[in-house]
Parts: structure tokens; sequence; C-alpha cells
């Protein structure tokens, strides 16, 4: 038996010296150390030595098993530490190439004219308001005293989901929610999409982009709606373009207004973007009719307000000298890096 061991502990040493990788090592112990291996089944054959030999040989037994695992534990670590510099070797880094050029992104145009837009109402006081891009006929339509002839109603106009249901024609539905689950008074901003069964052009896309604003409080009058759109507009054009307000007709205002400003290309004096007219329509705006807040559940013999709405789009192509509306869309760097 304590040839056997010694053999047994010669054997291992022999194969944990030629390891040259961690597998083979781990290979090794099993073979030696494992439930199967050379030493576990001279320890379990003890049972048949004399009691006087089982001491001498079970301490032998485990000077071999002790000697067993140092080996493998001191081989392993050279192994590792091979690897590792092989590692470091095969994977190093030459620090005199030049680098890769890391090309950072920024803020869309239209993202850009947004947080603009909110920026100055926000400073007037306003607050954002948010709501679902889907929306019933109620919302959309019956709320905002919208006809059941009105052209918008027409499957041509709008996509429908089901016959109550559709993707919102404008962000008024908004304006709809806070009128119901806000006592006034109210001053919000409406951004978001909104879409439209319109053919793609230059001016026209089936989806595009919104703003609108609700005030309501006592005492609200047009001279209020004119002073904050005038502000509103300086704030964004400067203070040497002009306003002026047009009649018009919504259903969801009384009295209504469209609004045009000085041509900011040419300051007025005639262009082709303006089509030598000097001015430029830029929203529709005017009084909120009285049914409309009563629907909301707001007394409009106490209350008045106004509400106006402009496409973020055409903000945009003013702003930058934009002629068609399709290039914020087509994700060309060449027009993304001018912003």
């Amino acid at each position: 038996m304590q040839q056997k061991l010694a053999d047994i502990k010669l054997k291992a040493l022999e194969s944990i010296k030629s390891s040259e990788n961690l597998k083979a090592l781990d290979e090794v112990r099993v073979s030696f150390l494992g439930k199967k291996g050379e030493l576990t089944k001279v320890l379990r054959g003890m049972k048949d030595l004399t009691k006087e030999e089982r001491p001498l040989i079970g301490k032998l037994a485990n000077e071999v098993r002790e000697e067993i695992e140092k080996s493998l534990e001191i081989a392993k670590d050279m192994i590792s530490k091979k690897q590792r510099e092989a590692q470091l070797i095969k994977e190093v880094i030459d620090v005199t190439l030049p680098s890769k050029k890391v090309t950072l992104g920024h803020r869309h145009p239209m993202t850009i004219v947004l947080d603009d837009l909110k920026d100055i109402f926000i400073g007037m006081g306003y607050s954002i308001a948010e709501g679902p891009e889907i929306e019933n006929a109620y919302y959309n339509f019956d709320a905002l005293n919208i006809p059941e002839e009105h052209p918008a109603k027409d499957e041509q106009d709008t996509f429908y989901i089901n016959e109550e249901m559709m993707l919102r024609t404008s962000t008024s539905p908004v304006q709809v929610h806070a009128m119901e689950n806000t006592k006034p008074p109210i001053r919000i901003i409406a951004p978001g999409r909104v879409f439209r069964s319109d053919e793609v052009d230059a001016t026209h896309s089936p989806v595009f982009h919104q703003i609108e604003g609700l005030v309501i409080d006592k005492n609200i009058t047009m001279g209020d709606l004119k002073g904050a759109l005038k502000i509103f507009i300086k704030e964004l054009y400067g203070e040497t373009v002009q306003v002026k307000f047009r009649p018009h007709f919504f259903p969801f205002t009384e009295p209504s207004a469209e609004m045009d400003v000085s041509c900011v290309m040419c300051g007025g004096k005639g262009c082709r973007v303006c089509k030598g007219t000097g001015w430029i329509e830029i929203l529709g705006c005017g009084m909120v009719h009285p049914r409309v807040l009563e629907m909301s559940g707001i007394d409009p013999n106490v209350y008045s307000g106004f509400a106006f709405g402009m496409g973020l789009e055409r903000i945009a192509m003013l702003r930058y000298g934009i002629k068609d509306m399709r290039i914020f869309y087509e994700n060309d760097i060449r027009f993304l890096k001018q912003f």
C-alpha cells in the first residue's frame, strides 16, 4: 500500500508538470483526487487493512493528497500567469496610432425650434400638456363644436381605426382634456404629432407636428390674445417683425382669426416666399367658443378664453429658410450638419 501511494504521488506530480493549460491540469486533478480518482480508490481500500496499518497508511495518504493539491495550485498560478502574459502581448495597443474619430450627434432642427417655443411660452407662464395620439370622435371633433358635415370628418381627410377611434387630426383634444380635468385658470401649450390624409409634397405630410395654446380665466378678451401672440412672435423672430390679424372661421372659436407676420425672408418688401405680399400666414386663433366651454364643464358666463394653433414645420421652415418640409425627415447628414 505504501509503494502504491508513492507511485500515485510520482505519477501525479509528473502529470501536473507536463500540463500545458488549465483544462489539462483539471483533468489531472479529477483523475487522481476525484470521486473515481486513483488516490480515492486507495483510501476506500483502507477498510481491508489491519488496525495497526490504518493510521500509518491514512497519514501517508493525507500527505500525498496535500502534496498533490499544493502542486496543482502552484501549477495553476504559473499557467494563469503565462496565459495573462500571452494575452497582454496579443492585445497590446499601439498608443501612437491616431484615434478613431467620434462623430457626435446634436438636436434635430425641429427639436431646436420646439424647445425654443416651449421656452418662450413657459416664460410667459404656460405649462406643457400632452395627450394620446389615438382619440375618439368626441374629443377629436364633437367637443370642439365641429359639425357632422365638416369635411375633416370624411375618411379622405382622417385616418380612422374604426367608427369611433382615429389618429388625432390636431392637438386640440389635449385642450378639451385639460378643460375637463383642470379647474380654471388654465394656461397651457400642447405640442405633438398629428395625422391627416394628405399627399406628401413640399408643404404637406400625412404626419406632422402642431403646437396649440389655451388660456381660460375670468375676463379674458381678444386684446389678451393679440398681446400674447405679438409677444410670442417678437420673441421668436425679433422686434422688427410685424403682425396683423385677419377675420376667419373655426368651429371651436368665436370670433376667429388668422395671424400673419411680416415676411422674415425679405423684411416685408416682397419675395418669392411671401409671393410678393410681404406677409406670411403663420397661425390660427380666436376666443374659445362658449359651447366648447360648456361641453367641457366650464361656465361661459363666468370664464372666457382664447386658443391658437400653428404647424411646427412651418415655423422651422420660416426660421431656417427651408422650402421643402420633406427634407426634415430624410435624415440626410449634409442637411442636419447645418444645425
